[in-house]
């Protein structure tokens, strides 16, 4: 259902109300596609009920009974995800998510890809659909690097042979590159990086290893890094930056908001070096 090729449409038609809404924030293409078969959108009072539908300028667009605002420029924030927060606008089962966790004042944001709930570490987030998409693509070929405390024997020589690419239960996984940082007892920290990012793909690979994960940390997400970003702390990333790392992102630059911890993390922190 997903349209990503250009529109042949005339230009005074307007832009995709999918693709106006992602630019926006609301969500993904995909998603509005889905928000639009749930009956969720609106356009100047009328539902929306297909993706062809073009939004002009003075356009009176709603998802869930709530105006949204046209876009703004293109904006990206590095947030240091906690274990026990979902990446998801709404979680069924009532759990915390990441979203209800920022600050008052943000505009509405998506995450660039996801971490599972138990998972930490880097989460992009942005204020434009469009672009969350684009950084999520493989062919975009941007490393994920973790840190991963795993319980178990390791064997680095199968370490090794992830870079050739695996295949565990039936799923063919790509290229993985991993190393054995240190152990202690039954316990080990490595270093894995991948360009591709199925879904829980580093948890199952290494019980494909039999090894156990027991905290999975991501400290970059192409050239963005988590550095010294305290657990549910935000800070934005410079439009200097941001158009020196996106190829073809002409936003204008903004001053970075000061990295701030949204609320108190009384967790101790175990990780080990």
């Amino acid at each position: 259902m997903t349209d990503d090729a250009p529109s042949n449409a005339p230009a005074d038609k307007g832009e995709r109300i999918a693709k106006w809404l992602a630019r926006a924030g609301t969500a993904s293409r995909r998603d509005v596609e889905r928000m639009i078969e749930e009956s969720r959108i609106r356009l100047n009072g009328q539902p929306v009920t297909h993706p062809a539908t073009f939004v002009q300028p003075g356009d009176i667009v709603q998802v869930d009974g709530k105006v949204v605002g046209a876009a703004e420029h293109t904006r990206v924030w590095r947030y240091h995800k906690p274990d026990g927060l979902m990446t998801t606008h709404r979680d069924p089962q009532g759990r915390p998510t990441v979203f209800e966790s920022l600050p008052e004042g943000m505009p509405r944001v998506v995450s660039v890809g996801r971490l599972d709930i138990n998972s930490e570490g880097l989460l992009l987030l942005t204020n434009d659909g469009a672009l969350a998409r684009r950084l999520e693509l493989p062919s975009n070929a941007w490393v994920r690097r973790y840190r991963v405390r795993v319980f178990g024997v390791v064997d680095e020589r199968r370490l090794a042979a992830l870079a050739k690419g695996s295949e565990f239960d039936g799923i063919q996984y790509g290229p993985i590159e991993a190393g054995l940082d240190s152990k202690k007892g039954d316990n080990a920290w490595l270093t894995v990086s991948l360009r591709e990012g199925k879904n829980r793909e580093i948890r199952r690979v290494m019980t494909g290893l039999n090894l156990h994960v027991s905290r999975l940390i991501r400290v970059s997400y192409g050239p963005f890094q988590l550095g010294t970003l305290q657990k549910r702390e935000l800070e934005e990333v410079p439009g200097k930056i941001l158009r020196e790392q996106i190829p073809g992102l002409a936003a204008p630059a903004r001053a970075r908001t000061r990295a701030r911890r949204i609320t108190p993390d009384t967790t101790p922190d175990t990780q080990e070096d």
